[in-house]
């Protein structure tokens, strides 16, 4: 009996353990065909950390190989909630919220996720690495970035722009050509110890494609130049803004451009977007008397008028249908080479009414206004000009001397560069090449014709009217000595806002070139509101401060100017 009852408890152990190992066998068996891989995935997980490989973005030289914008090595602060106690994620929201001035609240909510990675700080500084480093919290980590910076903060800020806290262009050239600039990221898994601690070993790579470089036609001399000038008359005049924009005529090559208020690109977070605006490209106003020169070389060119002949100024007063135009002072008979040199209203009137609207329109178009020029900068606008079929009685008195219509400062430069280069309109650009990081040029940028303007006869007499312009009429604050230079003041009304000309607010220009028998460069100036406000007293000054400096330096950096070759558009 007692034999027979230990035998059956013997046989009900021996069942139990079987049952349990054939449990397990199924058990083992069922995970390793069918759960191994979600498994796997997990020990994965726990022993191996996915990177993103940064690629470098590219840098932005000046002409001259100066760098503009850069990448320079950062450290970024990340987390892992999951592998941190309670305990550790309070020291970390204690001791950082004073170290990085970062709210509690805000480190609170990062360290409750349930992730194995969450981002506390990007990009911070040499020394809070090196603080945070020393405390030695637990469940912390840096990660090796790259931040953009700007070794000369606000100078060509307009242009260049910047980028974000992820090195993705958000205004200016670091956002036009982002797709160039930015490259391509890579990834990587680093190995991990049983502690989660990152191993400085590999499991896999691919590596990052670097962005390309640019080279600008900028050139830093000339920009700083610019804006020195600029911001000289911006601040004497207390104008509500300025532009400036110094361009190759021969070539459209920019190289300066300027606006005030400006900003520094290293602390573009903090600025308005009034300061980052472009607005010698985007900005709209009516040029006033700058805009003669496309009457004066219209009537040139079709031989309707010649330098010396005679037209009655009206003493200051003339009647177009029920408006009375006026010149800024009384004049009797002047030539027509007087008639520009002097800013007359009324005389450059009535050489439009010799050429007719349909006339005075098709120069106005074939200047390039009313239609972008195609600039390789973000936010260019055409400006406006209605066809003659929408003027008015009196627009024959208001077009030609640079009302009822809209223009860009690079408009007028481009303008100006056709009286020039002798009559040629060319496309504006910036950016000189893309290359990569080994130097090899991917992309090269060469000068495009857009259209023949007007002929060399009438670029060369209309040249030796804008030289008058400077040495004996409205622009002699524009002279330098041992230097010629050919240009045209303005000083326009601007309009109020139910539609009048106001009487105290102006938009003050001096458009001009120098050399004046063989130019270097044209140079375009407008300060928005300044006081005094007329443009040969303000602007003009500019413009030869400008001029003398660039010409000196370009003379003394540069070989002699050599024929240029050009692609038509």
């Amino acid at each position: 009996m007692y034999i027979s009852n230990y035998r059956r408890r013997s046989e009900a152990v021996f069942l139990v353990f079987f049952s349990f190992l054939i449990f397990c066998i199924a058990r083992l068996i069922f995970i390793q065909f069918f759960r191994s891989s979600y498994l796997s995935g997990i020990a994965r997980k726990q022993h191996n950390l996915f990177v993103e490989l940064e690629p470098v973005r590219g840098t932005i030289f000046d002409c001259n190989l100066k760098p503009q914008a850069i990448n320079l090595p950062a450290n970024s602060l990340y987390a892992s909630p999951n592998e941190m106690r309670d305990k550790d994620k309070e020291a970390v929201i204690r001791q950082l919220s004073s170290i990085l001035n970062l709210e509690k609240p805000y480190l609170r909510d990062r360290l409750a996720r349930k992730k194995s990675f969450v981002w506390i700080a990007r990009k911070i500084t040499p020394l809070h690495t090196e603080i945070i480093k020393k405390l030695n919290l637990k469940g912390l980590g840096f990660l090796r970035e790259s931040k953009r910076s700007y070794p000369n903060s606000y100078l060509a800020s307009q242009i260049i722009g910047f980028a974000g806290i992820d090195n993705v262009g958000l205004e200016g050239i670091e956002a036009y050509f982002d797709k160039f600039l930015k490259g391509e990221p890579g990834w990587g898994m680093f190995l991990r110890d049983a502690r989660q601690k990152r191993l400085d070993i590999w499991d896999k790579i691919v590596l990052a494609r670097d962005g390309y470089d640019l080279v600008l036609t900028i050139d830093e001399v000339i920009q700083y130049i610019a804006e020195r000038e600029l911001d000289k008359a911006y601040k004497t005049y207390h104008a509500k803004a300025a532009s400036i924009i110094v361009m190759d005529p021969h070539t459209g090559a920019i190289l300066a451009l300027a606006n005030r208020p400006t900003y520094d690109m290293n602390e573009h977070s903090r600025m308005s977007k009034d300061k980052i605006r472009n607005r010698a490209i985007c900005d709209l106003f009516e040029p006033g008397s700058v805009f003669k020169i496309v009457t004066a070389s219209a009537a040139l060119e079709e031989k309707r008028v010649s330098e010396e002949d005679k037209f009655f100024c009206e003493n200051g007063s003339y009647r177009i249908a029920n408006h009375i135009l006026h010149d800024h002072q009384p004049h009797g008979w002047l030539s027509f080479r007087e008639v520009i040199e002097e800013s007359s209203n009324i005389g450059t009137t009535k050489v439009a009414q010799l050429l007719g609207p349909d006339m005075v329109y098709k120069y106005v178009r074939l200047y390039g206004f009313g239609s972008k020029l195609g600039v390789d900068l973000p936010g260019e606008i055409s400006g406006m000009i209605k066809e003659p079929r929408f003027w008015s009685s009196t627009s024959i008195g208001a077009v030609p001397i640079g009302q009822e219509i809209g223009v860009t400062l690079i408009q007028l430069a481009a303008a100006f560069s056709v009286i020039a280069n002798g009559g040629q309109l060319m496309k504006p650009y910036i950016i000189e090449e893309v290359r990569d990081k080994q130097g090899e040029v991917i992309k090269k940028s060469s000068p495009v014709l857009i259209r023949k303007v007007i002929s060399l006869d009438t670029a060369a007499r209309l040249k030796k009217i804008l030289t008058g312009v400077v040495e004996e009429g409205t622009g002699k604050l524009a002279k330098m000595p041992g230097l010629t230079a050919a240009g045209k003041t303005g000083t326009a009304q601007k309009l109020e806002p139910n539609g009048t000309y106001s009487h105290n607010k102006f938009i003050a220009s001096f458009i001009g070139f120098a050399p004046a028998e063989d130019p270097l460069i044209v140079i375009a100036i407008t300060l928005d509101e300044p006081y005094p406000y007329y443009g040969g007293v303000v602007a003009a000054p500019v413009f030869k401060n400008v001029a003398s400096d660039c010409v000196r330096y370009l003379n003394a950096s540069q070989p002699p100017s050599q024929a240029v070759s050009f692609n038509e558009n």
